[in-house]
């Protein structure tokens, strides 16, 4: 097949094995089962009670066992052929479940549906009496199902009864905890939620973090349940004791316009682990997760070359059953200058399944300068990545409450500059931040006087041989040469969306066939391919973002992508616009479904890790939202003030690890505005740390219907608009110089440089 032919004749090729279809198929329902399993968070098991035995009685209650939420809504949402809920796994599996519950719950969801309520986004269901007292002697034994939904473009409030259990949902917990001595809980949510109305009391035994695992999820609930599979997720985000324990909740809603990032570097485990007396706070912490197995840690040792810090452990699984463990390492850095936290996770690696009594020797390894800081206070050098004098001590464990302190320590003598930077993207908003001893400082304003995007790319002569994209390719002509030949009209073009063809629906960019630019193609879906159902393509649903990150599994990841990218390529779609990876900054949030975890470390481990599958296959990926889209409500004009170093050690991080681990060939550019200026207008992100600090070579596209200018995203270095624009507007910004051809030019390049890279 010739370069680009999916792109320019659309053709209906399977890429599977002896003519098939990979789309939804067989093996990557299989894979998104499989990661579902690996997922899933065992949070309580006294007694051990699971996994229950095969022909063990039960009693499900709750409408979630019918109702069961594979992921969130918007561009997250996924269409497939089917959706396994919980009691379709109970029975696939065989177990002998109560049936007149799940009868009934499937009656009351079908009323719902046929009201076009949402799936998830109703409350649950009133219990008959006599339905109760029937379950009550049929079985001791009975689960407890509660659900969330979650989508784009709609956050939560502290009262919507989405952190807590809602009036309804608590009738039927207490009608459960009076009629049944053995309780179970199943959780189908997205990320944080209220967990102490389970976790300190004796009756309900068990307790499972099913989060929201795609179209296979509800029988890879019962693989867990009945012990086929053993539950090895831990944690990417830490559960508290109330909604107003997060530092982020008390200011979320203050304002439509804006939100204050006032907790600074403090998010998650950072906070609680750190602040004083708000380790109690904590009901289940971040890297948390039991199994139906134990591990025993020993000969756990550090050592380095001055540059790179070397840690291994042994690993044994000294239970009864075969189970996979994950190792984990934080840091401690001294914090006499500069306040630090008390943990930082640094590395982590998970063991293959270990059979009972066997050992695995784990080997991880992190830089030296990665335990630095950002000064953006001049403290010890401002705007530097700094370390402080002091001894850094290293903690290894399975989650950051149970990380015990190591006898290596990096000990440094005095303080040094890992790295001399820029201030870019300072706040002249920010009225205080938190220090590490949980008290407030007032931030005197900011202002800098930003940055232009100064464009010294300069067009050859322009050849006299008409020139397409395919001499670029097979190596003839220079690309640079190409572009000398485009008119001012097609390159501001090119910087603009085309419409869709084929199945796709989120549009693409190119077509321009006088010059052999062929239209590529864009799709959306961080839990899979997202195609129309009127197309008739259905695809695989994979389990949300969260859920892979608690796998803690990078191989897992990178073979998710690899499955998603065919499923594009499959159907002649070129660019995913996928890894989704903001940071979990307040259970509020109605996208954290979508964003892996509260921590940007394993946030750019796992990013990394989709990219490099999805890229081994000549798809572009496309991490985004870049930076700070943390918050839907207002999404498009709310302005993240936040300051320089939270921009950095937090919300840029993951960014960061991403991009240069895995050199993505896009990044999407976010709605929201940073300290006073659209992301996708902003020269000091874009092009001042994306760009010249951190090495991007890629495409920078904007989200999709942004309310930003398009003259000042590209005078910023934002090289493509989609999925419309105004060339018009443009076109009058060259000619009164605002603007000059060569901004527009080089825009263009990247875009080709891009296409360049596709198969």
């Amino acid at each position: 097949m010739e370069k680009w032919a999916r792109s320019r004749y659309q053709p209906c090729l399977p890429l599977g094995e002896n003519g098939t279809r990979v789309t939804g198929s067989k093996k990557h329902r299989e894979l998104s089962r499989r990661a579902a399993c690996e997922g899933t968070v065992l949070l309580k098991n006294n007694n051990r009670l699971l996994p229950i035995k095969r022909d063990a009685k039960i009693a499900v209650f709750g409408k979630a066992q019918i109702d069961y939420v594979k992921g969130g809504g918007g561009s997250g949402d996924v269409n497939t052929e089917y959706v396994r809920n919980i009691n379709d796994g109970l029975v696939m599996k065989g177990v002998r479940v109560f049936e007149k519950l799940p009868a009934y719950y499937e009656q009351y969801c079908n009323e719902q549906y046929r009201k076009w309520r949402v799936r998830g986004d109703f409350d649950e269901a009133a219990l008959p009496e006599e339905l109760l007292r029937e379950a009550a002697e049929y079985t001791d034994t009975a689960v407890i199902t509660i659900n969330r939904y979650s989508r784009e473009n709609e956050d939560h409030t502290c009262d919507d009864s989405y952190f807590y259990l809602s009036a309804a949902e608590k009738t039927m917990v207490n009608n459960v905890l009076d009629n049944f001595e053995n309780i179970i809980v199943l959780l189908n949510v997205g990320a944080m939620t209220d967990v102490t109305w389970f976790y300190d009391n004796d009756k309900i035994k068990a307790a499972v973090m099913l989060c929201q695992g795609g179209m296979e999820g509800g029988l890879a609930a019962a693989d867990v349940l009945i012990g086929d599979a053993n539950p090895s997720g831990k944690l990417v985000d830490t559960f508290a004791v109330c909604l107003e324990d997060y530092p982020s909740s008390e200011g979320f809603h203050e304002s439509k316009d804006y939100v204050e990032y006032t907790e600074d570097i403090f998010v998650g485990y950072r906070y609680f682990e750190t602040v004083p007396d708000m380790k109690k706070k904590v009901i289940y912490p971040f890297g948390y997760g039991m199994s139906y197995t134990e591990f025993k840690f020993s000969d756990v040792r550090a050592c380095d070359n001055g540059k790179t810090v070397f840690v291994t452990a042994d690993v044994t699984n000294t239970g009864e059953r075969e189970g996979k463990e994950t190792v984990q390492v934080y840091y401690k850095a001294p914090s006499d200058k500069l306040a630090r936290p008390a943990r930082e996770l640094c590395a982590f690696e998970k063991t293959r399944n270990l059979a009972p009594g066997e050992t695995q020797r784990i080997e991880m390894s992190f830089e030296i300068k990665d335990m630095s800081a950002f000064d953006d206070a001049g403290v010890i050098d401002k705007s530097s990545w700094v370390m402080e004098k002091g001894s850094y001590e290293i903690f290894v464990g399975n989650s950051v409450r149970d990380a015990r302190k190591i006898q290596y320590e990096y000990v440094l003598d005095k303080d040094i500059t890992v790295e001399k930077l820029h201030s870019y993207c300072a706040p002249e908003k920010l009225t205080k931040r938190l220090n590490d001893d949980g008290t407030y400082i007032s931030v005197a304003p900011n202002k800098t006087g930003g940055m232009s995007f100064s464009c010294d790319y300069s067009l050859p002569q322009k050849p006299e041989e008409k020139l397409t994209l395919d001499n670029i390719a097979d190596g003839s002509a220079s690309l640079d040469e190409l572009i000398s030949q485009i008119s001012e009209n097609d390159l501001i073009d090119l910087t603009i969306g085309v419409p869709s063809i084929g199945v796709a629906n989120t549009c693409g960019f190119g077509d321009k066939s006088e010059y052999g630019i062929p239209a590529f193609m864009t799709v959306d879906g961080p839990a899979g391919v997202r195609i129309e159902k009127n197309t008739g393509v259905l695809t695989t649903a994979f389990p949300v973002a969260t859920m892979l990150a608690c796998t803690w599994n990078t191989s897992l990841m990178e073979e998710i992508g690899r499955a998603g990218a065919l499923e594009a390529k499959e159907n002649n779609l070129q660019m995913w616009l996928t890894p989704a990876l903001n940071i979990h900054r307040s259970p509020l949030c109605g996208r954290n479904f979508e964003y892996f975890s509260e921590d940007p470390f394993i946030s750019g481990k796992m990013a990394a890790a989709k990219v490099r599958g999805i890229q081994s296959q000549g798809i572009a990926a496309t991490p985004k939202h870049f930076a700070a889209n943390n918050k839907e409500t207002e999404r498009f004009e709310s302005d993240s003030i936040v300051s320089e170093r939270a921009l950095r050690e937090i919300y840029l991080k993951g960014f960061e690890i991403c991009i240069k681990e895995s050199k993505p060939m896009a990044i999407m550019t976010s709605y929201n505005i940073i300290n006073g200026i659209h992301s996708s207008e902003n020269a000091e992100l874009i092009t001042g740390i994306l760009r010249n600090e951190w090495g991007f070579d890629g495409m920078i596209t904007t989200d999709w219907w942004n309310s930003a200018n398009h003259v000042k995203e590209i005078q910023a270095g934002n090289d493509l608009r989609m999925p419309v624009g105004k060339p018009e507007i443009v076109k009058e910004a060259l000619d009164k110089g605002e603007i000059s051809i060569k901004q527009v030019a080089i825009c263009v390049k990247h875009i080709l440089e891009l296409m360049l890279k596709l198969q």
